[in-house]
Parts: C-alpha cells; structure tokens; sequence
C-alpha cells in the first residue's frame, strides 16, 4: 500500500513514522499510539486498496492523526501535533542559508557531516562555524562574485575554494615569522608577550600564537623549528648558573664536567616538556572554527645560524620524532597517530646516508613514517634547484600548511624572505570539463580552456579585491604584532597584497582523467604525457601574463581536494553521463597525481611526478601507498633516499587504526553495505565510527573525522605502490 508525498511521488505506507510523529507531539500510551496508525492504515486501505496509481496524501493523514488524537481525549497532545506540523512546514519553506543552517543543526545534512575530516560536525563550536559559513557563502554568491563565476562554481566547471570564508577579510594560509615574534616580542589578546627566558616557555608562546593564528585565518599555518632552537642555549645558561648555585649551597666539590652534565640532562628534560607542550597543547586545542589548528612543524637542520644551534635544533628534532613515534593517547587509553603537528623532515647531505652525524635521526623518522605516518620529506638538494631568486640562488624553505608553497621573493634590501608571507586565496579549475566539453578536439581544448581560465582568473581578482583596503586591526596577530607583519594600526594592508609578497593560487584538477578522456590513456603513457606537460606549461603561462599586467603573485597550485573531487565527479556524471575511466568513480584524482587505481611502482610514480612538481610552483605533494612497513625500514629507508635524489617534496601513507571495542590496532576496512561504503573492524565487525580511531592521509594532512562518499571510495581504491616484503 502507498502513500502519496508532497512532491506527488508514491511510497510504501510506514506506520512506525506516524507512531513517531505522535511521540514528538506529547506522551501518548503505546496502545493509543498503535491503535490510531491502525485506523489511518485501514482508511487507507479502505478507499484506495493496493493501487500503485494513486494514494492518501500525507496532509490527509495527518489531519486524521488531529482527529483521532481529539477523539481519544488527548487535546493537548493534539495541540501540540498542530504545531508540529506547523513547525515543520517552516522548515520546508525555508529556503538557502536558513535551511541549510537547520540541517547544519539537526545532523541531518550528509554533505556538511563528511565535508572536512578534521571536523567534528557534532560539535558545537563546529557546528557554529558552518552555521556562519553558510551565510557566508550564500552573501558571496550573491554579492561578492560575478553570476557567471557563480554558475560555473556550482556546475563544477570551476571550484571557488572556502566560499563559507570568502566575504570575510581572511586569508588562506601562511608561514608565520616565529622568530621576529619570539625574539621581539608579541601582544596576544591586548597582553603583552616579551622574549621567552627558556626553551619551555617558548614552546608555550608558540603554541598559543599558533592557536591565535589559526582562530584568524581559513587555511594552514607553518612554523620553523629552528625558530625555537635559540631558546635551548637560553635554558642551558640558566639551567647552568642554577646547578651551580646549588651545588654551591651545599659546599659540594664538583668540576666543569660535572656541571656540564648535570646541566645537559636537565635541558633534555625540558626540552621534553617543551615538545610534549606543543604537542597536547595543539591536538587539545580547538579554534574559532570548531578544528585542531592546521600546523605543521618544519624540522631543517641547515637552518640553524651556527654549529652550537644545529646541535641544539637535532635535540629538538630528535625529540619531537619520539614523541610523535609513541603517538596520543585515545579516550581509551591507547596510544593512536596524532593528526597534528604535521611534520616535515628536510633531507640534506648531513642526514641523508650512513656516515653522516645526523643520519640517527632520518633513521628515526623512518621508524616513525613507518607506524605513524609522519614526518613527510622535503628535499634540500632538489628544491635549491626548482625555488631560486631573481639573482639565481636556491633556497628551501617551507610550505605553507600541507603543500601551498610561496615563490620566491626579494625584498627591498634584495634579500629573500618567507617567513612572514602568505597565500590570498585558491580558484580551480576542472581539466576533465574543458577535456569532456572538447569532445577529443584538440584545437576545442585550448579554446575552451583560456575561456574557464578567465573565469578563474576574475574570481581570484575577486579575492583579491575582496582583500584590498583590508586595516591591520581585523586581526592584531598577523598584521600587528607580527605573524606576517608589523604594521600601524588603522594601516591597510595593501602592499602585502601585490608585488608577489603573497601569492595567489591557481588551482587545477584531474590530469588523469582528462587524458584519458582527450586520449583514453593515462598521461603516464609517453604518447599521451607531452600534452599533460603542454597543459601544465600553458596553466604557468597564464600565471606569468597575469602576473606581469596586474604585479600580483598568481602561481599554478597542485590542489589537495577533499570534499571537491566529490562534487566533481557527481556535476561530471550529471553532464556527460558514465564514461569508462574519467566518470565512473565518485571521485577524480588530485592535481597531477597517478591515478590512484594504475598499478606502478613507488620510484618510477615519484620520478614521473616530480616534472610535475616543477610545473606547480604554487603547491604540489607526492605520496606513494605503502603497506605494513614496521618490520621493514630498510625499505623505507631506501625510498627517503630516493625522494632526496629525484623529487623535492613527498611522502608515505600507511595504516595507523584502532578499534575501541576490541583493542584491535590493524588496519580497519571499508565494506559495501546496500551500495554505501562503511568502515568496519576486521576483528570484531564494529562499525560505529565513534568507537574507532581511523586515520588516513587525506589531501597532505592526515585525517581522524572520516570522509564523504567519494573521498572514502579513493581511499579503498588506492594501489599499494610499496609491499612490507620490498627488497631493493
């Protein structure tokens, strides 16, 4: 038997739904319940039988449900039905932000609850920040970018990244100059933070500057160690003349070798404090935004000023491995992978091979990639050839957050600088649209492609505009007190904005696909891979002409989609139907990435994507999937040493879970239950998300929220590029 909805669709009758309206209105006795959803199932039956063509309405039902609560002499339960109904027509008469925002509210928006895997939708403080977003993005829609910029971002054509942010005067991400801010001085919430008299209490400061950062901006935020490494000789002068006082006090006959000791095993032990500080303190922190700040922690030994500092800053390092290595602690009292710091670990040719005084350490970080997924790699030696300045010399430096990187800039005095600059925002385009609407004509290609980059472009300009005339009191710790800069208050930030001191980023996605629907080849295939190049080349290209007209720092950006790949794949789907290869999937691959389903090996995958790192001097990562390395570093090992001869900037993605149910610490797998995808222990079967721990690399960070439909499929999709029993 059916009933007929509001949209007119028929669907089978459910008298549990009709129980469940009563319950909400009042109390009602079980018996009365059952008895009323009995009547309405008989009148139902009554005048309309089992016809498949026409039905009660749900107003019909719900009008009999009024009656009969009337009749059995529960008026107030009646009364308070009326309003329910009256409540929920509201609700489906609401349109835009306002809906969106009672889904937001009610859990009841899957799209929302999966958007970010290092949000907590249940949250409150996370559910605020939607809410707020959402105004965000509907005001921006219709105020800030064009309608044509508007229509393609919702057709998938082109994405406008963090739109819940765009009408706010924010930007993405950066790299924040911890140093001027330690060694100067800050002012964090009108108070007043002078330069720290110990390696702890910087580590303290740092970690509440970061969390202040990150309440003040929308993307990632990247924090040289080697800031910190100044405050170890600090603690050790002071740590010296207090052991000496001591022993003095106590008349105690000593020698310099003693004090020497004394005093080095109390700095490790501060240096301890110091690191567990930063650690607990930003996986324990939550922002204005409802997450854990987005930092990641950049561990480079030849960033030190002197050889008193590098040996200082491999203590530092060494410790922040161990800790990382023996992970947090989960609500049950296990040890899990934390998600945040990010960690990335510079190769260089003093910890590169054996023989070298810090090869200890790179062989620590292998142990810890190896069970926690962390650090990533950063080669010296490749990026001092792909990041140079105008007057030739390379230089290596972070990126800001997971992958966005700066280019590279001379100040006025013609020296480089990074610390203290930052990315105002990211427009992508879909490659597999412009490849789809050519219909395999290459001419059609090039065409269609200038015109959706135009879009993008005019929506960049979008931010940028959105940015200029922006004061310096909209957010004291980045502008004032010297995040980014030191600027006067009621100062505009303009001249921060233009001559490439930030960048501004022009995002791309779905190499892969594209290819193969121009070719139907991957672009790994030597006849297809020149024009991939000639795309990456003609995307820089752009970039380079914008930037001369306009003196504004536009680089081509590898971008890491998380939700977005998502909603490409479904807009591809709705416009071009299934196609083998390119719509087939819930999800298109990453910037220039190897299809996550193309069998190759890791070292022959990070060769072939380093020229393509080259082309994405905005941003770009290269990660190979790895197996149960824990009983093989050896191997792992070997595939760091490759990363620091053939790309500049990678990493390895393992399994690191945990069931709270039964203990189990493997890895948990993804099922297929009525054609949705759930993660489920292998051990015992449990699939309540709450219970488990899962993480999982996402788009450069690792994720612990759990992921959409399409993120998930990638996920159990991807080919293991590096086996546990590798020898190489």
């Amino acid at each position: 038997m059916k009933i007929k909805k509001r949209d007119g669709s028929l669907v089978d009758f459910n008298k549990e739904k009709i129980i469940n309206a009563i319950s909400k209105a009042g109390y009602v006795d079980e018996d009365t319940k059952e008895q009323i959803a009995q009547d309405i199932e008989g009148l139902c039956r009554y005048f309309y039988g089992d016809s498949y063509e026409c039905a009660m309405g749900v107003e019909d039902i719900q009008d009999y449900v009024e009656h009969d609560l009337m009749l059995r002499h529960y008026a107030d339960v009646a009364r308070e039905y009326i309003r329910y109904r009256y409540k929920r027509e509201l609700i489906r008469n609401t349109k835009g932000a306002l809906s969106e925002v009672l889904d937001i509210v009610n859990l009841s928006n899957q799209d929302v609850n999966e958007e970010n895997s290092n949000k907590n939708p249940v949250i409150l403080s996370t559910q605020r920040d939607y809410m707020a977003g959402m105004v965000s993005k509907e005001l921006s829609e219709k105020l800030l970018f064009p309608p044509d910029v508007m229509k393609a971002h919702k057709e998938g054509i082109i994405h406008v990244h963090d739109m819940d942010y765009a009408i706010q005067k924010m930007y993405n991400c950066a790299l924040l100059d911890m140093e001027d801010m330690l060694q100067n001085g800050t002012v964090i919430n009108g108070t007043m933070i002078e330069k720290p008299h110990s390696f702890a209490t910087a580590c303290n400061i740092a970690t509440q500057i970061m969390a202040q950062v990150a309440s003040n901006q929308y993307g990632g935020q990247s924090v040289s160690v080697a800031h910190l490494a100044p405050f170890v000789n600090t603690s050790r002068q002071k740590i010296k003349e207090e052991v000496k006082q001591e022993l003095e006090d106590i008349q105690a006959e000593y020698c310099e070798t003693d004090l020497d000791y004394i005093t080095e095993k109390r700095l490790k032990a501060e240096i301890t404090k110091g690191v567990q500080t930063m650690q607990y303190q930003i996986n324990t922190l939550m922002t204005s935004n409802g997450q854990t700040p987005f930092v990641t922690l950049f561990l480079y030994l030849n960033e030190a000023k002197n050889e008193q500092e590098k040996k200082d800053l491999a203590m530092v390092i060494e410790e922040i491995i161990r800790q990382r290595y023996q992970g947090v602690k989960n609500e049950k009292g296990a040890w899990i992978a934390a998600a945040f710091p990010k960690l990335i670990y510079v190769l260089e040719e003093d910890n590169i091979r054996k023989g070298t005084p810090y090869y200890y350490l790179t062989e620590m970080c292998a142990k810890c990639t190896a069970k926690r997924m962390q650090p990533d790699y950063l080669s010296e030696k490749i990026m001092l050839k792909n990041k140079k300045t105008e007057d030739g010399v390379g230089h290596c430096y972070p990126p800001m957050g997971c992958r966005s990187f700066l280019t590279p800039y001379l100040d006025e005095n013609g020296k480089a600088k990074f610390y203290g600059r930052f990315n105002q925002g990211v427009v992508t385009i879909n490659l597999v649209d412009v490849a789809l609407s050519a219909n395999k004509d290459k001419n059609k290609f090039w065409s269609i492609l200038d015109e959706r980059l135009e879009l993008c472009h005019r929506a960049l300009r979008v931010r940028h505009q959105n940015l200029k005339g922006t004061i310096s009191n909209v957010s004291p710790i980045h502008w004032q007190y010297g995040a980014i800069a030191r600027l006067q208050k009621g100062e505009k930030i303009d001249k921060l904005l233009e001559n490439g001191y930030s960048t501004i980023s022009l995002g791309y996605a779905g190499l892969y696909e594209c290819c193969m629907a121009m070719f139907g080849k991957s672009h790994t295939d030597p006849a297809v891979n020149p024009f991939a190049l000639a795309i990456m080349q003609h995307l820089n290209d752009k970039c380079a002409e914008w930037k001369a007209k306009e003196h504004l720092g536009y680089s081509v950006y590898g971008t890491p989609m998380e939700t977005t790949t998502y909603k490409f794949a479904k807009c591809l789907r709705n416009r071009f139907g299934v196609i083998k290869e390119v719509t087939d999937h819930d999800y298109i691959t990453n910037s220039y990435h190897v299809n996550v389903r193309e069998p190759i090996d890791p070292f022959t995958k990070l060769q072939f994507e380093s020229k393509f790192q080259l082309l994405s001097p905005g941003g770009a990562i290269s990660y190979i999937e790895c197996a149960d390395m824990t009983k093989n570093i050896d191997a792992v090992m070997t595939v760091i040493q490759f990363i620091y001869d053939n790309i500049m900037y990678a990493e390895l993605n393992t399994k690191s879970d945990y069931c709270q149910v039964c203990g189990y610490d493997g890895e948990i797998k993804i099922v297929t239950d009525n054609g949705r995808l759930e993660w489920q222990c292998p051990n015992c079967g449990n699939r309540d998300k709450t219970k488990m721990n899962v993480t999982r690399r996402t788009c450069g960070y690792l994720g612990s929220q759990f992921w959409n439909q399409g993120r998930t499929e990638e996920i159990r999709d991807r080919f293991i590029h590096l086996g546990g029993d590798f020898r190489g």
